[in-house]
C-alpha cells in the first residue's frame, strides 16, 4: 500500500505561521500578568494574588513552551519519521502539565501556611483590584480567543454565544495546543475571580481565613487542569482513533467517487492536530490494473484536498458483492 503525503512547502518562516497563535498571544498576556501580580501582591501580601501570579507564570512558562512544539509538530515527514512530528506536540503539552502540577502544590501549600497563619492585611487594595480587573480583561480576552479557534478547528459554525457553547462541546475535537490554552485561561479566568473576591472580603471584614481557602481552591482548580490536559494528551501519544465526524467526512469523500463501491477496511488515526487515512477499498469490476491504479490515485487526492489530513494509504480490490463498510455506530 502506497503513502501519499501532503506535499505542502516547508520553511522556517512557514512553520511558524503555522504554530498555534492561541498558545503565543497567551504566553505574552500572561508574562505580563505575572509580573504585575507578584509586585501587586508583594505590596498587599494577599495569598490569593500570590496564588494567582503562580499560575499565570505557569500559564506564560507553558505556553511559551507549548508554542515551539506547535510549530516542530509541523514538520513534514521524513524518511526517519514517515508519520511525521505530529505527537511531538503531545511530548510538549504533557511537560506543561507538570509544571502546572509542580505550581499547583506550591499553591495548595501557600494556601494551607495562610490558613494556620492569617496575614494581616495590607495595603494596596486598589494596586490589587486594578491587576486583577486587567487580569480579567487579559485572560477573559485569551480565553474568547481561543473558545474562537476550537470552532474553527472543530468546523463548528458558531456565532455570539454559540461560540462558548460550541467551544465546551467541541474542545475535544481542538489541537491540543488550543485544548491547553481553553483549560488554562478558563482556571486563570476563575481564579482571578476569586482572587478579587478575596481582596475584597478581606479589605471589608475581618475574615481573613478566605484568603487562604481560596488560595487553596485556585490550586486544586490547576490539578484539575493537569489532570484532564494530561489525560488528553497521555491518549494522543498511544493513537487514538479519528473523531466520527472526522470518519463520516472522509467515507463521504471514498464513497462518493463513481467507481468505488465500497469500503472493505479503514483506520483513521488522530496525530496532533492532524489524521493518517488508511484504507482499503473496492472497485467496479473489470478495470485494468492501470485503470484501477489511476481511480486508486484519484481517490487519494481527493482525501488530501481535506486540510485536517496529513497522509493517506489506500489499497484497492475488486468488488466481492458484499457490503462491508459500516459505520462505527452500527459496528458491533
Amino acid at each position: 500500500m502506497n503513502v501519499l503525503v501532503r506535499n505542502d512547502s516547508e520553511s522556517f518562516k512557514s512553520l511558524i505561521k503555522k504554530g498555534n497563535k492561541s498558545s503565543l498571544i497567551a504566553a505574552i498576556g500572561n508574562a505580563v500578568l505575572a509580573i504585575a501580580k507578584f509586585f501587586a501582591g508583594t505590596i498587599s501580601g494577599s495569598g490569593a494574588l500570590f496564588a494567582s501570579a503562580m499560575h499565570s507564570t505557569a500559564d506564560a512558562v507553558n505556553q511559551g513552551f507549548v508554542y515551539i512544539g506547535s510549530i516542530l509538530s509541523e514538520k513534514k515527514p521524513t524518511p526517519r519519521f514517515p508519520t511525521g512530528f505530529g505527537r511531538v506536540i503531545n511530548i510538549f503539552c504533557m511537560v506543561a502539565v507538570i509544571v502546572v502540577t509542580i505550581m499547583a502544590y506550591e499553591t495548595i501549600r501557600e494556601g494551607w501556611h495562610l490558613i494556620q497563619h492569617p496575614a494581616e492585611a495590607g495595603g494596596g487594595f486598589w494596586i490589587n483590584v486594578g491587576v486583577l480587573v486587567l487580569n480579567l480583561i487579559i485572560d477573559g480576552s485569551i480565553l474568547v480567543k481561543a473558545m474562537k479557534e476550537i470552532n474553527v478547528e472543530s468546523r463548528a459554525d458558531a456565532k455570539g454565544l454559540g461560540i462558548v457553547t460550541g467551544a465546551f462541546k467541541n474542545v475535544g475535537r481542538a489541537a491540543p495546543p488550543t485544548r491547553l490554552v481553553f483549560y488554562e485561561d478558563l482556571v486563570a479566568v476563575s481564579g482571578a475571580a476569586l482572587a478579587l473576591i478575596a481582596v475584597v472580603v478581606i479589605s471589608l471584614t475581618n475574615f481573613v481565613l478566605i484568603d487562604g481557602i481560596i488560595t487553596i481552591l485556585i490550586g486544586l482548580l490547576m490539578i484539575g487542569v493537569a489532570f484532564r490536559v494530561g489525560y488528553d494528551n497521555m491518549v494522543g501519544l498511544i493513537g487514538i482513533a479519528a473523531p466520527k465526524d472526522i470518519e463520516e467526512r472522509i467515507t463521504g469523500i471514498i464513497l462518493d467517487d463513481k467507481d468505488v463501491t465500497d469500503i472493505n477496511k479503514m483506520r483513521i488515526l488522530q496525530e496532533g492536530r492532524y489524521y493518517h487515512v488508511e484504507a482499503r477499498i473496492e472497485l467496479r469490476q473489470g478495470f485494468s490494473l492501470a485503470e484501477a491504479d489511476d481511480i486508486k490515485m484519484r481517490v487519494t487526492e481527493d482525501v488530501l484536498k481535506d486540510p485536517d489530513i496529513a497522509d493517506v494509504g489506500i489499497g484497492i480490490i475488486e468488488d466481492d458483492g458484499d457490503l462491508d463498510w459500516k459505520p462505527r455506530n452500527q459496528q458491533s
